[in-house]
């Protein structure tokens, strides 16, 4: 049986991004999609974020990043804080082996994601809300960025990670 691995849903090509686009990634649909069964999540949609839809980034603030709309303002951080929760919740009990997210997404960014400050200067120190609570909530889960996954050597390690998760996951369920 594939492993079941989840995934950011626009890396499958689905036009889900706030430009109504896709970042279909080759590596993910050729390379790995014949490895793993995909279970495909887009949380900006899910939230009601729409498509398209306004960019949105994370601001810094005393009790961690907000995601805020770039021209709007409007703040979408308890919204996405609560799905995020919910959703890794649920998929907690879906036998997942692997997450693959979307390099610099402020939902499904796994490090190095950009926070803006109120001088409007960004650092590259953030994690996406979602891909923070998935992580928290499943810390051993292998988790990768299509970004790495470009490295072949990263690649082939994530499948090993991946299939040796799902065995451990396996042997541990009786």
């Amino acid at each position: 049986m594939l492993p079941r691995v989840g995934i950011s849903h626009c890396l499958l090509g689905e036009r889900v991004r706030y430009d109504g686009g896709h970042k279909r990634s080759e590596v993910v649909t050729g390379v790995l999609g014949s490895r793993f069964q995909w279970v495909a999540v887009c949380p900006e949609v899910d939230v009601g974020m729409g498509v398209p839809r306004e960019p949105v980034r994370l601001i810094d603030a005393a009790n961690g990043p907000r995601m805020v709309g770039v021209r709007s303002r409007g703040d979408w951080t308890d919204e996405m804080r609560s799905y995020s929760r919910s959703r890794a919740d649920r998929l907690a009990v879906e036998d997942l082996s692997g997450f693959v997210f979307k390099q610099d997404s402020p939902s499904c960014g796994m490090s190095q994601v950009e926070v803006w400050d109120d001088r409007d200067t960004a650092t590259r120190a953030g994690v996406g809300l979602f891909a923070a609570a998935l992580m928290k909530r499943l810390p051993n889960l292998p988790v990768e960025d299509e970004g790495r996954l470009q490295d072949h050597r990263v690649a082939e390690d994530f499948v090993d990670r991946v299939y040796a998760y799902q065995r451990w996951i396996n042997e541990n369920s009786c």
